[in-house]
């Protein structure tokens, strides 16, 4: 029997406004501007901790989209509080780019330019174009671009390097975090600078940009797919040799629909088409990391490591429900569902925010955070964003 999209779509448009109530709720630092670096599992600010730019323009981002979606005011004053925090802490105005982290009072204490970092601000400007038509807006996502043009692509090789010192030399640590293996390719920078350039296309119809979104396209056909597996592989090295066998479920289901919306926006039928199948492809590869309770596994190498993080269970609702969409096998809806289902027995906390993690239990993590560098309201809300214009299209067609 087909699920109830209705009441699939009335539950997560509910959930979108609880999530983004608690951000505005616990997130917000009035006492030295902008959001704090960090709130514990039990919703205590810890008013001293770093701020990072990521988290920072993921808020951005989550809160203009939500604007765009609902056209509530107060979720566009919270977006205006992350892009006012943003140019006046984080923009580099000496050297250009964003810095990694700042303190609570917003000197820089990481002035590393990680790619990964310009290319979710950009993601956030753009976004935040789209409500206001701030053309400041607008023109900083277009400088970050060149930058990242300027100093991260490889001319011969092609792809980008992951990150660079303050005045843009080369490091000998370039790691996005400390789990990450240290190469100079890695398939997560590549997903959100290709996710970033659609979104900054879609306000700014540049040629040059639409020729390195189909650049990076066929990085993901030629490199980053495994054509055996269709999973993704994570590193290489600057030739494009692997340098990995870990595989990540969620970044594997979140790279199934999102290349495709990357080839929609730049509308090039022959990527949509390849694109097309590589979601449907990586999507059934992705079944193999559910497990029976509807959660899906963080990721394996050797052995399945036996943890449930809330961002991939917020990729695996849309990227199945995609799957739904352009196989019309039911199964995949039905897997979209039993994740949501699994979201709201183990994940979602009665605060309305998601516990960064459960064990193969069930049991939530202690050792993180409700907000933090890496825990932010941009997985979870671009489901629900995104499973509830979906469920849209289904029911008119």
């Amino acid at each position: 029997m087909t699920p109830n999209l209705i009441q699939f779509k009335s539950e997560v448009v509910q959930e979108l406004e609880d999530i983004l109530s608690y951000w505005e709720n616990y997130a917000i630092d009035y006492s030295s501007g902008g959001f704090y670096g960090e709130v514990s599992n039990i919703n205590i600010p810890v008013s001293n901790a770093e701020k990072g730019s990521v988290l920072n323009a993921r808020i951005l981002w989550t809160f203009a989209s939500a604007y765009n979606f609902t056209k509530e005011e107060k979720y566009l004053a919270i977006a205006e509080r992350a892009y006012k925090y943003i140019i006046e802490f984080f923009i580099d105005k000496e050297n250009g780019g964003v810095y990694w982290t700042v303190d609570n009072q917003g000197n820089p204490t990481n002035e590393k330019k990680q790619i990964y970092a310009q290319a979710f601000c950009i993601y956030g400007l753009s976004e935040y174009y789209k409500a206001t038509n701030n053309t400041e807006a607008l023109h900083k996502a277009v400088e970050l671009y060149k930058l990242i043009e300027t100093h991260a692509f490889d001319p011969i090789r092609t792809g980008y390097f992951e990150a660079f010192s303050r005045n843009w030399q080369s490091l000998e640590d370039i790691r996005l975090s400390e789990k990450d293996q240290n190469e100079n390719k890695t398939m997560n920078t590549h997903l959100h600078i290709v996710e970033a350039y659609a979104n900054l296309y879609s306000v700014w119809k540049d040629k040059s940009l639409k020729q390195r979104i189909v650049t990076v396209l066929n990085n993901f056909s030629q490199y980053f797919i495994d054509e055996k597996s269709h999973h993704l592989i994570l590193f290489f090295d600057d030739d494009w040799n692997v340098q990995s066998r870990t595989i990540s479920y969620g970044h594997d289901i979140e790279a199934a629909w999102l290349l495709q919306e990357c080839a929609e926006i730049i509308k090039d039928e022959l990527q949509i088409k390849l694109m097309k199948k590589h979601a449907v492809d990586i999507a059934k590869a992705t079944l193999e990391g559910l497990d029976k309770d509807g959660g899906l596994w963080y990721e394996k190498e050797d052995i399945l490591t036996k943890e449930k993080h809330w961002w991939p269970q917020s990729e695996a609702m849309i990227g199945f429900l995609n799957a739904f969409e352009l196989s019309g096998d039911e199964l995949y809806l039905f897997d979209s569902l039993n994740v949501w289902n699994f979201i709201r027995k183990k994940i979602k906390s009665k605060d309305g925010e998601w516990y960064w993690s459960v064990d193969a239990n069930g049991k939530p993590s202690e050792e993180h955070y409700k907000v933090g560098l890496w825990k932010c309201p941009y997985h979870n809300v671009r489901a629900c964003l995104e499973v509830a214009k979906r469920i849209n299209n289904i029911l008119m067609n």
